[in-house]
């Protein structure tokens, strides 16, 4: 009685697979297409008819870029009406039908007759029907799908805004954004590692980085002087296939230039001006000009000028030219005596000579006179002291 019992369930398990069997077909990409008409016995004996379900669709697969002798297998349309013998004719219609995809009108075969390229068109909507062959009338109602072409890795990334200039201050901090590239990658970004880039610094270091995932390029090192070097070429790599071996990539050139900060004074490149002035010399006469150098640009290269200590800064003052940016030196005030009660002890063809040191206290000394009795008794009184500063 074991016995008959298990094989029983045996013969009831095979019933039920067979059953399932009738009810689909795969394709040869794994798709599959499935109708039934159900019957079932009703209220007395009544025939109940179960409304069909129609195609059951997967969506179709071909990969792009195919290039062998023969059209690729795209699937196969069937439906579980079709006991063979070639009475039920398959119609294919809709985008490419005929021209791109072709059906064998008995087995329900489909197939690509032409190379796809994905990124020209990533899918196609089609519509399948069954039709009986001699009275051509419907046997399934039509039903659309997709065959949709699968991407390969044909695509190198792009960089399409390049070639790139960027600035970043000079002295800046270690990490300090510069500017952020991007490429694209044509490929599907939903399959594979084919659009996923990874970006690399080919050229730039050890003075910038790039962020791999992002594409920022930030500064790698610290107290980059522009004074010293202001313009670098880095050059940047996007790959795919997340920057394995294999991949396809493209590269771009980011032209960065440091901008100035104000992190130079200035400075007078001699130390000593002799100047002379005519003592018949009027009030705004130009005495001499001097001028400090500022590495630093633009503004923060603009220099003024000041006397800021000295026997003499009360007679003279000193002006900055905005267009040369030197500083002028102009007789403020004319004494009217300069040796006690005597008044003016040279003639006006006498000069007096006025050493002239930057940041420093500096002597004036007499110049010539025509009494040289006079001479060394005036050298004394004459004697004046003047300090210049540049600032910016």
């Amino acid at each position: 009685m074991g016995r008959d019992f298990y094989l029983h369930l045996l013969l009831a398990c095979l019933s039920i697979a067979q059953w399932n069997s009738s009810a689909f077909a795969r394709n040869s990409t794994g798709s599959q297409v499935s109708s039934r008409s159900r019957h079932g016995m009703g209220i007395k004996g009544q025939v109940l008819h179960r409304s069909k379900r129609g195609w059951v669709w997967n969506q179709f697969f071909v990969i792009e870029e195919y290039t062998g002798p023969d059209p690729v297998l795209v699937g196969r349309l069937h439906t579980d009406l079709d006991s063979g013998g070639g009475k039920i004719r398959y119609i294919l219609s809709g985008e490419g039908a005929g021209t791109i995809f072709v059906i064998d009108e008995k087995t329900g075969n489909i197939h690509a007759t032409k190379t796809l390229d994905r990124e020209e068109r990533a899918q196609y909507t089609l519509m399948a029907q069954a039709v009986d062959r001699i009275t051509n009338k419907p046997l399934e109602a039509p039903s659309q799908f997709i065959v949709k072409v699968q991407d390969i890795n044909d695509n190198p990334p792009e960089f399409l805004n390049g070639p790139h200039h960027a600035t970043v201050p000079e002295m800046s901090n270690v990490g300090t954004s510069v500017i952020q590239v991007t490429a694209t990658d044509a490929d599907d970004p939903s399959y594979g590692n084919s659009a996923r880039l990874v970006y690399s610094i080919l050229e730039g270091q050890p003075y910038f980085s790039v962020e791999p995932q992002t594409g920022i390029i930030r500064t790698a090192l610290p107290n980059m002087d522009r004074e010293a070097r202001e313009e670098y070429l880095v050059v940047i790599q996007a790959k795919d296939m997340g920057g394995h071996m294999g991949g396809l990539s493209g590269t771009t050139k980011v032209t960065i230039t440091l901008t100035d900060v104000n992190d130079n004074p200035p400075k007078f490149p001699q130390s000593v001006y002799q100047m002379s002035l005519s003592e018949a010399a009027k009030v705004g006469t130009v005495v001499g000009q001097l001028k400090a150098k500022d590495p630093d640009v633009g503004e923060n290269s603009m220099v003024t000028y000041s006397i800021i200590d000295g026997d003499g800064k009360d007679l003279f003052e000193i002006t900055t030219d905005s267009q040369t940016q030197e500083g002028i030196v102009k007789l403020k005030k004319v004494r009217s005596q300069c040796c006690g009660s005597g008044g003016r002890n040279w003639d006006s063809s006498g000069y007096s000579g006025y050493v002239l040191l930057p940041s420093r206290l500096c002597d004036m000394y007499a110049g010539p006179h025509h009494s040289a009795s006079h001479k060394q008794s005036h050298q004394d009184n004459l004697k004046r002291r003047l300090c210049f500063i540049a600032l910016e």
